[in-house]
């Protein structure tokens, strides 16, 4: 439903979006995701018709946006700070676009409820913003944008406010809210837990530019640079000064004398420097030798930081790297798991298919 063809914008003659091309269908939830200052809030002013590319093109069921003001687009914002006028009540606050419209009163009243009944404000009609929470104030931000019915609903952080049990609460609703009304969501955020809970895809931007674009999986697991692995969640690197091709896979060297093995089908050795990539889940510690099927280096574990239910160890190599490592505290089963001490000399292990080759950037 939604084109983007070689966009780009600069400012000062600066570009900060790079020949951008995406296509995101009818119906998805899909996450722009990237640091500060990586283009992706641009991407979205442009989406939203508040600023103009100065090439390519915005298509939108093949109907070209360029000159279209953001008024006359069936393109709604919902930003960060909640905008809700202070002098009016809930249900006027989400009626207001019905207003603009002239819509009669009959079908503002029935939209507006339907709408504060799918954000679960009912009985919050009469309410004045001052009010309410910051959740119930970005419910009904949501429900004045969506009663519009628009064909895309641009999101600008709209979470960021918000603290850390109120925000997971809302990213599940949230996600629950587009599947419901199934509406195109572009969702806008540098926090990756975000964008992996909600999204359908993920598009990993930097400096203006699309670095990979899939499903949360995808991103996750097989990410395509050291940039996107690192980005998303936690990962562990050790740098592949050089590898051998053997029938058990590629033979990856961290230094002259040390290496393991990756059974890594596929895997391509184009680009240079190549950095293996492994999550702290993982890895796991061990007072015994590896089993077969895995690899193992002799470590010192440096550090603990204890989180409830796993902790997270910082060890040593005998190369001198040093890897994160996650351990749950506790079993399913009720077992007590086996524990270890900071200065402990342990083995860490992982299974030869555990872990990517990346380069540094595409």
């Amino acid at each position: 439903m939604l084109k983007l063809e070689g966009l780009t914008k600069c400012y000062d003659d600066v570009p900060v979006v790079r020949n951008l091309n995406l296509e995101i269908p009818k119906g998805e939830f899909f996450c722009l995701l990237g640091p500060s200052g990586c283009g992706k809030t641009t991407t979205l002013r442009m989406l939203a018709g508040f600023e103009q590319p100065d090439a390519g093109q915005i298509l939108l069921d093949d109907v070209d946006l360029a000159g279209v003001p953001a008024h006359k687009r069936n393109i709604n914002t919902v930003f960060q700070n909640y905008a809700l006028f202070p002098h009016l009540n809930v249900f006027e606050n989400v009626a207001f676009g019905l207003r603009i419209q002239r819509l009669p009163h009959d079908e503002v009243a029935e939209r507006v409820a339907r709408m504060l009944k799918l954000v679960a404000l009912e009985g919050f009609e009469q309410r004045m913003p001052g009010s309410l929470s910051g959740g119930q104030q970005q419910r009904v931000t949501l429900a004045r944008a969506l009663v519009n019915e628009p064909q895309i609903l641009l999101l600008d952080e709209p979470l960021a406010a918000l603290d850390e049990k109120l925000r997971f609460q809302m990213q599940v609703e949230l996600a629950n809210l587009q599947r419901e009304v199934g509406i195109t969501f572009i969702f806008i955020t540098h926090n990756q837990e975000e964008a992996l809970t909600m999204a359908d895809r993920i598009a990993v931007m930097d400096a203006g530019e699309l670095l990979q674009v899939g499903s949360p999986d995808d991103i996750y697991l097989r990410p395509n640079s050291r940039f996107v692995a690192d980005f998303i969640g936690q990962m562990n690197f050790l740098p592949a000064q050089r590898i051998l091709k053997t029938p058990e896979g590629l033979e990856i060297y961290v230094d002259e004398q040390e290496g393991f093995i990756l059974d890594a089908a596929g895997e391509t050795l184009d680009e240079e420097p190549l950095f293996f990539g492994i999550r702290p889940e993982q890895l796991r510690m061990s007072r015994k030798v590896p089993e077969p099927g895995e690899n193992g280096f002799p470590a010192t574990i440096q550090n603990e930081v204890f989180y409830g239910d796993s902790s997270s160890f910082l060890v040593e190599l005998v190369t001198g790297h040093q890897l994160r490592i996650m351990h749950q505290n506790y079993l399913p089963s009720g077992a007590n798991p086996e524990s270890f001490q900071e200065g402990e000399q342990i083995y860490v292990c992982w299974n030869t298919r555990a872990g990517c080759l990346l380069p540094e950037r595409l």
